[in-house]
């Protein structure tokens, strides 16, 4: 082992310990790491800034924007007002009625956005119909996640990798080609859901709304009760409200904050303000309009529905058939007759999706003056820096080294249990730090595996895509698993009892369906 690869390995050490702690932004964690490279000679100047100039971050950039205009159109508000039962039923056929749909949708736009117009839709429906909130809104967010796992666009992990094996030299994936793992495992994760989530998930928990409701009943005008989710971007984090005033930035009053399922009602100018705390506001009518866009709340609810004008029914069709030009497109142009008949022009995602972006932006389906508010940069860092950081891996020889002692631990069982392995590795990496970092992680080990085996390195990217992905059994691995949480007052323990076992689903269909068609 060289200093090379020391360096590396304490590096990442300190990368990981900072990304748990969640002290710093993903992004900012990952910059300081790839800075760290360049300083030492590990990485090149043009080698640390590849990354922000690849066509699989630069895509991810612009289907925040594809996103933003099909929300703001109200086509999602729309499809799961429809999907909802008029009247009560029992939770596994609700169940059956929701999630394919919000798999599906969740196949071609990105899941945050699906989950914060969806979560408070999906609660005050089931709390007009009686049913308990809490057996649905874990499994909205596992579907997402299902769904992400089924196409190149269902989740940024998926492009972050396509882009990696793109600057490996290696054919990338089509549109749907994790599909023929990721159908299967999104079909068998939902009945999982529809056979469980009744059993293994909590009841509403019983909350004192008495002193609330007597404030609304004596000003009834004026104020009405409003969730607001913080996001990273908020300027109070690790700050009281003491040292923080809420009231003098936002125009509203702070009566509860809401953490990992635990109601604070007292004393709550002395609790430190964390990122996805639910903060219960009493705010007038002008405080949604001025702050729903801004990126210091993750969701805000009050309630009341939005009713849609003329206007915003041609927007809602004009955007949706947008998207579908993007996904046909994107799916046709990489047909062969295509690709022959046209050999100078790629029609690949990034083609289409850089048209759609465009108009939307020209026939004002999402703020064009506002674009940037709109794309999460932390993200964008975060997936730039990885090839960085998978760079670095590979240049000092770390790769090699950890590829060539999985090699030898698992000598007499082959290539398929490198797999298993590499999944698990990944898979609670993603758990722990973000999804992209994990795939960043793994991504060189794979490679430097299939290179020494002599086989296909393709079975490993797909298991690493698959496994960036399957985030069931903590809130902390995917955003919309944090934007649940504290929507419906869950706690930590709630996704280890119904995750846990997806995840092991997830992993037995991987390791079994990946090399049966992906030869190695």
């Amino acid at each position: 082992m060289n200093l090379e690869i020391l360096f590396v390995i304490i590096t990442l050490v300190c990368m990981v310990i900072a990304l748990i702690t969640d002290k710093l932004r993903p992004g900012i964690v990952l910059f300081s790491v790839i800075v760290l490279f360049l300083c030492a000679g590990i990485l090149s100047p043009s080698e640390m800034i590849d990354g922000f100039s690849n066509k699989g971050m630069i895509t991810v950039a612009m289907l925040f924007l594809v996103s933003e205009g099909v929300r703001q159109s109200g086509a999602l508000s729309e499809f799961i007002k429809k999907l909802l039962p008029a009247k009560k039923i029992s939770i596994p056929k609700a169940l059956l009625s929701m999630l394919p749909p919000i798999a599906f949708i969740s196949a071609f736009l990105n899941n945050t956005p699906v989950v914060v117009i969806f979560a408070p839709i999906i609660k005050r429906w089931a709390e007009k119909l009686n049913l308990p909130a809490t057996k649905f809104l874990i499994p909205l967010s596992f579907a997402t996640i299902l769904g992400g796992m089924c196409t190149l666009i269902g989740t940024s992990t998926n492009l972050v990798v396509h882009g990696m094996i793109l600057e490996a030299g290696y054919e990338g994936f089509s549109m749907f080609e994790l599909g023929k793992v990721g159908i299967f495992i999104a079909i068998v994760g939902m009945i999982y859901l529809f056979l469980f989530s009744n059993r293994l998930l909590p009841d509403n928990r019983i909350i004192d709304m008495n002193e609330n409701e007597e404030e609304e009943e004596q000003n009834p005008a004026q104020f009405h009760r409003v969730e607001a989710i913080l996001g990273s971007r908020f300027p109070g984090i690790n700050q009281t409200l003491t040292d923080f005033d809420f009231t003098r930035h936002y125009g509203a009053i702070v009566k509860e904050i809401i953490r990992g399922g635990i109601r604070y009602t007292k004393d709550i100018d002395k609790i430190a303000l964390n990122a996805n705390d639910t903060l219960i506001l009493w705010a007038d009518e002008t405080f949604i309009p001025t702050w729903g866009e801004s990126s210091v709340f993750l969701m805000l609810a009050n309630g009341h529905e939005v009713k849609t004008t003329e206007t915003s029914k041609k927007k809602k069709y004009l955007a949706l058939g947008l998207l579908i030009f993007m996904i046909v497109g994107a799916t046709i142009g990489e047909l062969p007759m295509i690709t022959e008949a046209i050999p100078n022009v790629q029609f690949d995602m990034f083609f289409f999706v850089c048209i759609t972006t465009i108009i939307m932006a020209w026939t004002k389906i999402f703020p064009p003056k506002k674009y940037t508010k709109y794309i999460s940069w932390d993200i964008l860092i975060t997936i730039a820096c990885a090839f960085g950081i998978s760079k670095a891996m590979s240049n000092s020889g770390l790769a090699t080294l950890i590829a060539q002692y999985m090699i030898g631990l698992t000598d007499s069982l082959g290539p398929y249990a490198i797999l298993a392995v590499i999944y698990i590795v990944t898979n609670i990496s993603t758990e722990i730090i973000t999804n992209n970092a994990a795939a960043a992680l793994s991504f060189p080990i794979a490679l430097a595996v299939a290179t020494q085996l002599n086989v296909d390195p393709t079975p490993f990217f797909v298991t690493i895509c698959i496994a960036a992905s399957a985030s069931f059994s903590s809130p902390i691995g995917y955003q919309t698993n944090l934007i649940v949480q504290s929507v419906g007052g869950y706690k930590f323990t709630d996704f280890v009892r119904i995750g846990l076992p997806l995840n092991i689903i997830t992993f037995i269909i991987s390791v079994t369906i990946i090399p049966l068609i992906w030869k190695f």
